[in-house]
């Protein structure tokens, strides 16, 4: 059984809704509210599976009712329902947290699947061991100040939908800094949308970001579903931002700005929720004087900056991540790990790491593909690492 809470303070459109949720499943079991600050009284005391709250109440209207929920009751799913919605109340109540937003008189068919969905989707939240061994999975390892600082960066921003823009060299895990804060946030269930700016030639980046319709150029054979729908609800994370197109980037700013899309070749706004963290290797401020990037966007982008430090800066670390890459390429192969000697790891610590983690990983693949013993030396180093 489902304990849905409607919050209206018109009685006659309470007992409609109360009437066609029944008829489409007689299992739900219906609360009544007629303002906002009743319904917050009746969601302390109550277990609620599902929300639907109208925008002008007296007392607390709702959206300060969505603000609380947010705040104390994230785990139920809100859809608003308001008679005197326009495209910006809309996009504010989504941006809060709803599930979705439906204007009066409401398509009885779009409500009915808008509540299957936020019910659906209240019983996935339940299930969080494969999200948990996600974050395992995507765990920066590390214990020096510098990862630590990071770490408690993460925690932070991860309650918040603010941007991020994370720097750091090639190889130092941006995008380990990327997946942790999706995977800690509110958002952890929604989709995870990865783009490389770089590998995406300049005159196909806005169809892959914004999608296209048929026929809006040559190759357009069929409509298609770009990177910031495809991330609606979720995260989208713009890797190498840096090389990203000047046209593209006046795109990606008013996706930022009114949260909305249009598709190439399409005059039609989509409405997207979508929080993106963006990440570069370059110094975008020195991109901005010499007009290869846009300042606005750098300012919407750069509300909280995290800075990923080389391998070269975090050296007492290595031993860590060299324990970690030996388990895991063991697991990976159906091996017993490899040991290594404490004067083999010193060796490494004293490399000059150019390609970062990235490199010490595949150097230690290559250790254990390379070396016969199952304990690895500073003899070995010297001959198999390519240093």
């Amino acid at each position: 059984m489902s304990n849905i809470l409607i919050i209206e303070d018109e009685e006659s459109i309470r007992r409609v809704l109360k009437k066609v949720l029944i008829e489409e499943d007689n299992t739900y079991n219906i609360i009544e509210s007629f303002d906002g600050v009743q319904a917050i009284e009746i969601v302390k005391k109550n277990k609620v599976d599902l929300i639907l709250c109208d925008i002008k109440m007296p007392k607390k209207d709702g959206i300060e009712v969505l603000k609380f929920l947010i705040k104390d009751f994230k785990e139920i799913p809100v859809i608003m329902i308001s008679g005197h919605g326009d495209l910006e109340t809309a996009v504010e109540s989504m941006r809060l947290g709803a599930f979705d937003y439906i204007s009066k008189p409401p398509d009885l068919n779009r409500l009915l699947n808008s509540v299957r969905g936020a019910l659906k989707n209240k019983l996935f939240r339940k299930i969080k061991k494969s999200v948990l061994k996600k974050t395992k999975d995507f765990k920066i390892i590390g214990e020096s100040v510098e990862i630590r600082k990071i770490n408690n960066l993460i925690e932070k921003v991860s309650k918040t939908n603010a941007k991020v823009l994370i720097l750091g060299p090639n190889g130092s895990g941006k995008e380990l800094v990327a997946n942790q804060i999706h995977l800690n946030s509110s958002r952890f269930e929604g989709p995870f949308i990865e783009v490389n700016c770089a590998a995406i030639p300049s005159e196909l980046i806005e169809s892959e970001l914004f999608g296209h319709i048929k026929g809006a150029f040559t190759s357009a054979v069929k409509d298609k579903t770009g990177k910031f729908e495809a991330a609606n609800g979720g995260t989208i994370f713009l890797d190498e931002i840096g090389d990203m197109s000047l046209s593209a980037q006046s795109k990606v700013l008013r996706a930022l700005q009114e949260h909305k899309i249009q598709r190439v070749g399409s005059e039609k706004d989509l409405i997207v929720d979508v929080r993106v963290i963006a990440a570069t290797n370059k110094n975008l401020k020195d991109e901005i004087l010499k007009n290869r990037f846009r300042e606005d966007l750098f300012h919407r982008l750069a509300v909280i900056e995290i800075n990923v430090p080389s391998l070269n800066e975090r050296s007492s670390d290595i031993p860590l991540l060299v324990d970690h890459f030996l388990k895991l390429i063991a697991l990976e192969n159906g091996e017993i790990p490899k040991e290594i000697k404490l004067d083999a790891i010193k060796k490494l610590q004293k490399f000059n790491w150019t390609g970062n983690v990235r490199e010490l990983r595949n150097v230690i693949e290559r250790l254990v593909i390379l070396t016969e013993k199952q304990i690895i030396s500073k003899d070995d180093i010297i001959k198999f690492s390519g240093k």
